[in-house]
């Protein structure tokens, strides 16, 4: 499987907050159906200064391009627009 680390920062507008907690239990249901699939390795929220929740961190991985773009356009932060900038990098895990 091709793994890829996806890097995710929430919009900043006053409502951002709020949408992501309002999402939230969503995204982690679709979190939950990836790893009952294979596809998710690990991941977790970026926390700001104050502890508050900014963004994602997950490590994915995927058969192939295509399945990676299918779940891009069905990932609820994306649609929802909880993520305001996504960047997605190749990745290998260490197996130490």
């Amino acid at each position: 499987m091709n793994q890829y680390l996806v890097t995710a920062y929430d919009y900043t507008d006053d409502g951002a907050l709020k949408r992501r907690m309002d999402v939230r239990p969503h995204h982690l249901d679709g979190a939950k159906a990836l790893k009952a699939n294979g596809n998710y390795v690990v991941g977790g929220a970026m926390l700001n200064e104050e502890g508050k929740m900014m963004g994602s961190i997950m490590i994915l991985q995927f058969e192939d391009e295509e399945q990676l773009e299918a779940w891009k356009q069905s990932e609820i932060y994306i649609t929802q627009k909880i993520w305001e900038s996504v960047d997605i990098k190749p990745f290998r895990v260490a197996n130490v």
